[in-house]
């Protein structure tokens, strides 16, 4: 609010939420608000998994864009520029459509002690899960967590034929 939103939806709850019940919360809120373009975040701080946008995109029937590091909304279109392996891949969706961001998107903006003060003012529609109609108790279980099993250090080899010779001889690989 203090960076220029008009209003805000809070949905609060005290459970811990998962990525799918969070995107069912989104879905709910993208169903009423009917927006013209939803951006997410590409991951959670919390489980780091990446599911949420794409997840929201499958639920509302919506056009995705993802990992977006240059966004143009063009009429009833959007461009998403995004990195892959080979370099940059721009798609194009109809509008609506859901966005997740790459760090590279934007700068950051920092809000200032009298905008601040005037997002006190402006109204913030708190709601919780239920008003949306979507239980947000966890399916999951976690069963345990462990270190990987250490690695042994690998080996130098002086050619490609003593490369060759233990791939075949020590691993059984060739």
């Amino acid at each position: 609010l203090a960076l220029g939103a008009d209003r805000a939806i809070h949905v609060e709850t005290e459970e811990r939420v998962e990525s799918l019940a969070a995107a069912k919360l989104l879905a709910k809120v993208v169903e009423e608000e009917q927006p013209g373009l939803v951006i997410l975040g590409k991951q959670a701080i919390d489980t780091d998994n990446n599911q949420t946008g794409q997840m929201l995109a499958a639920l509302a029937g919506l056009p995705q864009g993802t990992f977006a590091s240059e966004v143009v909304v063009d009429g009833d279109k959007v461009q998403v520029t995004r990195e892959i392996d080979g370099g940059l891949q721009t798609v194009e969706l109809t509008l609506p459509a859901i966005v997740t961001t790459d760090l590279r998107l934007n700068e950051p903006r920092y809000a200032k002690l009298p905008d601040i003060m005037k997002a006190k003012k402006k109204p913030l529609d708190v709601k919780s899960p239920a008003d949306l109609g979507v239980e947000v108790a966890s399916k999951l279980t976690l069963l345990k967590v462990e270190s990987p099993a250490e690695r042994k250090g690998g080996i130098k080899v002086g050619s490609v034929d003593e490369l060759v010779d233990k791939l075949k001889n020590e691993a059984k690989v060739l």
